[in-house]
């Protein structure tokens, strides 16, 4: 194709994007030298905690065309996520009887959701230029996705690590397609944190160690999410009632003033999660779980996850006879996970 075909094809990628309820698409090279280098002083730190998958693929991770041979461009797309009618998420932290679920895994999952949009441009493309060679990713394999939006011009990496917009602030997802298309590349956007450090001021677990730097193994979305064991006695105090991820630097972030809610009705929220109580969640077996958490990305955590989730959200809050007879109804649990953290909400009370 000609460059002024290959512009033109752009300018219509992005359009299509729009029409498959995308906030914005972009384009970018795959040259990520600067990022491979600071993935690898991230991980010789052993800020990835348990996360092994972060340094399994060796170079693939930022070398788009070692990943997807053939790639040259990395079309990124941003799909706002922020539901329109979820309660007030700080009246849900403040409120210690609530369980907070990150906003994000309030609905619908979104890899399903993404993906499908994201095929669907990459056929459409396909539709009108013939067969081309790509593959569509929705943190779906090792993409640096932040780095790749950003140079895109979708927006700028904040001081919380996240993707930032000025229009849109962060709550949003992002989705790739790596293409063999020499596509024109949009230019990225500066910076504009200057000297806010709200996230990092804000975060309970002080998890950002730095600007642009964190420690996942203090994250509370890792601890919550990621992590497969017992959670750190030390950091249990400080995890509150988040049950599932944690919102804390996006909602500190001045540019959230200009977030928009989600478009699409998938990410509306679902079993009234936006403010559970932490003694009705508690209380659902593992049938229950599964059930109303079909389709949900909290489900891949497990049963016994959720339940040591809760458990720690118990401790912190007020005691009460309620959240007594919840975690002594737990206490003889078959997994030796659940009755250590049940057993360490009831001691935190002064209740066992």
């Amino acid at each position: 194709m000609h460059e002024k075909d290959l512009a033109r094809l752009a300018q219509q990628i992005k359009h299509w994007g729009g029409e498959l309820g995308f906030a914005a698409v972009g384009i970018a090279d795959g040259e990520l030298s600067a990022a491979e280098a600071g993935l690898q002083a991230w991980l010789d730190q052993g800020f990835h905690g348990e996360m092994d998958y972060m340094a399994a693929h060796g170079t693939k991770r930022s070398r788009p065309a070692e990943l997807v041979p053939g790639t040259v461009r990395i079309i990124s797309a941003r799909l706002d996520y922020f539901p329109s009618a979820a309660a007030d998420p700080h009246a849900v932290l403040a409120d210690a009887g609530a369980g907070y679920v990150s906003r994000y895994a309030l609905g619908r999952d979104y890899h399903k959701v993404l993906r499908t949009r994201l095929q669907a441009l990459a056929e459409k493309i396909s539709a009108e230029i013939g067969a081309h060679h790509f593959r569509v990713f929705t943190d779906s394999a090792p993409v640096l996705e932040v780095e790749l939006a950003a140079k895109s011009g979708l927006g700028w990496r904040g001081k919380h690590t996240l993707l930032l917009n000025r229009k849109h602030g962060s709550w949003f997802f992002l989705g790739e397609i790596y293409t063999d298309l020499p596509l024109p590349v949009d230019a990225p956007e500066a910076g504009h944190c200057g000297t806010c450090q709200a996230c990092i001021d804000v975060c309970p677990t002080r998890a950002i160690v730095a600007p642009y730097s964190l420690d996942a193994r203090r994250c509370i979305s890792y601890l919550t999410i990621e992590l497969k064991g017992s959670i750190p006695l030390e950091l249990r105090p400080l995890i509150g009632n988040r049950i599932y991820g944690c919102d804390d630097c996006q909602l500190a972030c001045p540019w959230n003033r200009f977030a928009q809610t989600a478009a699409l009705p998938d990410f509306e929220v679902r079993n009234g999660l936006d403010s559970a109580r932490l003694v009705e969640l508690f209380a659902w077996g593992e049938a229950d779980f599964n059930e109303r958490l079909a389709g949900s990305p909290i489900r891949r955590i497990g049963h016994e996850r959720w339940l040591r989730n809760i458990a720690v959200a118990l401790g912190n809050a007020p005691a009460s006879p309620e959240i007594k007879a919840a975690l002594a109804a737990r206490l003889d649990h078959p997994s030796g996970l659940v009755r250590e953290h049940v057993t360490w909400a009831l001691t935190r009370r002064e209740i066992l």
